[in-house]
Order: C-alpha cells, then sequence, then structure tokens
C-alpha cells in the first residue's frame, strides 16, 4: 500500500502507432504516443472527442480491429515488453491480469442474464484457475472494495441503479488485482452526485491499494479530482504531458490554455471562452503542427511538424513556442 506515486515506471509507452484501415485511407488514430506512469499514479488522458483517447487505451491493451492498418511501437510493463508477446500469451499473463479496463457504458459491458456476483468471479475462474466459490469470496471483497453490500452479488444487471453497475463493473476490473486499470469516461452517463460518489471510490482504491489509473475522459473537472498527471491528445498525439499540479493551473501549450480557458469555474467571474474551428480529419492531418489552423500564436514555422519539447520536471509540449528558434 502507498500514499504517494513511487519514482518506478510501472508503464513505459514509446511511439506507439495504431492506425486503422479504410477505403479512404489509413486513419491515425494513435500516431507516435510515448509516456511513462509510476506506480501508484493516476494519469488523465484529456482531449475532444475523436482524438485518439479511446483507441489509445484499446491500444495498451492490445483490444484491436479487424480493420487495423498498423500496430507498433514499444509498451514496457513492469520491465516486460509486451509487444512481442503471442496474443495467447498476452490474454494469458497480462489482460485482466496485470491490467485490467473498465469499458464506457457499465450496462453494456454486463451480461443482462448472468448475476453480478458471476461476472465479477468471472476473470479470476479464468485467469487464476480459481473455484467458483473461491471467486466468489474474493468477488465478494472487491464489492467491498468499492462501497457495495455484498447482497448485490445474487442480482441481475437491471436490478442496479447506474451508479451501482459502475462500481459493479469496477470491481470486476479489479477482482484480479492488477497493477494498472484503464478507465474509459467511467463517469460520463451519470448524474453529477454518482460522478462524485465513483471518484471518491477510486481516490480510496488509489490511496488504499496503491492501484494506477490511466482515465481516459474529456471532463476537465472531474479528471482533477485524482490526477497526478495529465497527458492531453490532439488528433492522434500527446501535445502536452505534465503533473497535475502544474497543467490546471498553469497549462503550457496553446491548445491546452484554451482548453482550460473554455471551462465554468465557481469562483472567476470571466465567461468560458470557446475554442474555434475544429480538430483536423485523421485522414488527411496536416504536414505541420495539427493545431496550428485554430492557434491564435501561429507564427511561420509551425508549418513544419513539432516534436514533444522537453520543459522539465516530467513536462513536455509539442509547440515551437517553446523552442530556442520560436518567437519571444
Amino acid at each position: 500500500m502507498t500514499d504517494s506515486p513511487s519514482s518506478t515506471p510501472l508503464l513505459q509507452v514509446q511511439d506507439l502507432v495504431l492506425h486503422y484501415r479504410t477505403r479512404r485511407g489509413p486513419v491515425r488514430a494513435v500516431d507516435g504516443v510515448s509516456f511513462d506512469l509510476r506506480r501508484g499514479e493516476a494519469m488523465v488522458v484529456l482531449g475532444e472527442s475523436g482524438c485518439g483517447k479511446t483507441s489509445l487505451s484499446r491500444a495498451l491493451l492490445r483490444l484491436l480491429p479487424r480493420n487495423l492498418g498498423a500496430f507498433s511501437g514499444r509498451v514496457m510493463l513492469d520491465g516486460q515488453d509486451t509487444m512481442p508477446l503471442s496474443e495467447e500469451k498476452f490474454r494469458r499473463e497480462v489482460r485482466w491480469v496485470k491490467v485490467s479496463m473498465v469499458m464506457q457504458a457499465a450496462m453494456n459491458a454486463l451480461n443482462p442474464v448472468v448475476r453480478v456476483g458471476d461476472q465479477v468471479a468471472e476473470p479470476l475462474q479464468v485467469h487464476r484457475r480459481w473455484s467458483r466459490a473461491k471467486a466468489l469470496e474474493r468477488a465478494a471483497e472487491a464489492f467491498q472494495w468499492v462501497g457495495i453490500s455484498t447482497d448485490f452479488l445474487a442480482r441481475y444487471p437491471f436490478e442496479l441503479s447506474g451508479g451501482m453497475r459502475q462500481r459493479a463493473v469496477l470491481a470486476m476490473a479489479l477482482v484480479t488485482e492488477p497493477d494498472l486499470v484503464i478507465l474509459d469516461e467511467p463517469t460520463s452517463a451519470l448524474d453529477v452526485l454518482t460522478q462524485a460518489n465513483i471518484m471518491n471510490v477510486l481516490k480510496r482504491i488509489k490511496r488504499d491499494r496503491g492501484t494506477s489509473f490511466i482515465l481516459i475522459t474529456h471532463d476537465v473537472g472531474t479528471s482533477s479530482e485524482i490526477a497526478d498527471r495529465v497527458a492531453l491528445m490532439y488528433a492522434g498525439q500527446i501535445v502536452e504531458l505534465a503533473d497535475a499540479a502544474r497543467f490546471f493551473p498553469e497549462p503550457a501549450h496553446p491548445y491546452a490554455r484554451m482548453l482550460m480557458d473554455s471551462v465554468p469555474r465557481l469562483k472567476v467571474v470571466k465567461q468560458p471562452d470557446f475554442i474555434p474551428g475544429h480538430p483536423p480529419n485523421l485522414l488527411r492531418l496536416p504536414e505541420g503542427c495539427r493545431f496550428a489552423d485554430r492557434c491564435p500564436h501561429r507564427f511561420a514555422r509551425c508549418a513544419d511538424h513539432p516534436p514533444l519539447f522537453d520543459l522539465g520536471e516530467r513536462r513536455e509540449s509539442r509547440c515551437w513556442l517553446h523552442h530556442d528558434g520560436g518567437p519571444s
């Protein structure tokens, strides 16, 4: 159990690529993404719809589509490169053993004709070869971790509220005690009070069990509750990577600043701004900076594609403004 993130990287991702094959050409959903995640750390992946957030989560778990166009890079999990592993070995040793996932829309992730307890216990029966009785005992423990009465083990999904179903799916992801849990928009279909309750559950599990999280979301306000790190995605790439304590009050990338200015705040009189234009088509990405057409700071160098510039203190920004050749 840990109170603060360890400095040891649990996950190291380098130049991860996931492209989809279509008749009109490749969709570059994840296009050279790199980051690292420490043990006990929670990283929030922010960005507008269609920027590649969900594709990134599926690439990490190798939940690949039939129209796969390209899949490459390096994914080091606890010092092991998982990319060379066969699908069978990855399924047995990594997926739902070391890394699990909470899918968006919890009701769709639960079988409506199977009792909730049996669904939560199933990963233990499949991956650990546990008996049903032993797996149900652990499922009851997992229910307690997420704040659900064990009475709900014998119920069907339709008998649970939306918040309870979300907690049940979280229990399913935690039951094998993985090092890392990926959550894809876990609170998007819930009311504000239930969202807050779910985030409190995640914070408690992170604190008490030392679990690392990657939270995929577009909700800046909710994500700030749990984030240690923030990765901001735009058009298939990370454009800013920073500690949450620095990112939220002082975003560095122009897109990050405009995104934060668009969020309503209780104690600020200033009206939220909007980001003009729309993200580029992932089928026809520009040669230079992918945010240039929407950026108020655009200058000549933006015609070239910027790398991620190291700003120090585990902070990076994909903007020529942070290069020595940028304007003052």
